[in-house]
C-alpha cells in the first residue's frame, strides 16, 4: 500500500482542530456580546442590518442572513430586516464591470441605508477596498459598524465602530471562526429569545 501524499492525514486532521480551537478560546466573547445586543436594537427598532464580503467572506456574509431572516425571524412577533449586499450577483457585476469593483457595497448601501441602521463588514485581510468603503458610508449617515477580520493588520478593525478579531492569519482557520462568530450571532436569537 502506498503512503498517503499527505503524510499522516490523522495527525494532520487533529493538529488543525486543536489549532482552531486555541484560535476559538481567544475570541473577544464581550465584543461579540456587544455585536449581539447592537443587532437586538437594530430589530428591536425597526432598522436594517447589511452584510457584505469577498470571496469566502461573501458566502459567510450570505449564510448569515440565511440564519436571520429564517431562523431568527420565522414565527417570531420581532422579525428581523436583513440583506446581504453580496446577493445580487448582477448588481454586483454591473457596478464592477461598468464602475469599479471598489463601490460594489457601497452604492447598495446608497439606495437603502439609513441613520440608525448596521453594517456588518467581512474581511479577512482587514483591507478589502470595497468592504472599507462601505463602512466609511455607512458610518459618514449614522450607520453603526461591526467588522469581522483578522487581529493581525488590515484597516477595517480601526474603521468599524466594533471589530470582532480573530487571532490567526490562517484563511482557514479565520473564515472557520468567522462562521463560528456569526452562528452565535444568530443562535443568541434563535435559541434564547422567544
Amino acid at each position: 500500500m502506498n503512503p498517503s501524499p499527505l503524510g499522516n492525514p490523522e495527525r494532520f486532521v487533529r493538529q488543525y482542530l486543536e489549532q482552531l480551537a486555541q484560535v476559538i478560546g481567544r475570541l473577544d466573547c464581550q465584543a461579540i456580546g456587544r455585536a449581539i445586543q447592537w443587532i437586538r436594537e437594530c430589530r428591536d427598532a425597526g432598522r436594517c442590518i447589511y452584510a457584505c464580503g469577498n470571496g469566502g467572506s461573501a458566502l459567510i456574509a450570505s449564510q448569515m442572513v440565511v440564519d436571520v431572516i429564517k431562523g431568527a425571524s420565522y414565527g417570531r412577533a420581532k422579525r428581523f430586516k436583513m440583506i446581504a449586499l453580496t446577493d445580487s450577483p448582477g448588481t454586483i457585476m454591473a457596478y464592477a464591470n461598468d464602475v469599479d469593483y471598489e463601490v460594489v457595497f457601497v452604492e447598495q448601501l446608497k439606495n437603502f441605508a439609513q441613520p440608525g441602521d448596521l453594517l456588518i463588514g467581512i474581511s479577512g485581510s482587514g483591507n478589502s477596498p470595497n468592504v472599507l468603503r462601505a463602512v466609511e458610508y455607512a458610518r459618514s449617515i449614522g450607520c453603526r459598524s461591526i467588522g469581522l477580520t483578522t487581529s493581525q493588520g488590515g484597516r477595517l478593525k480601526d474603521l468599524v465602530d466594533l471589530p470582532i478579531l480573530v487571532p490567526t492569519a490562517h484563511m482557514g482557520r479565520l473564515e472557520d471562526c468567522f462562521f463560528a462568530i456569526t452562528h452565535v450571532l444568530c443562535y443568541a436569537f434563535i435559541e434564547q429569545e422567544e
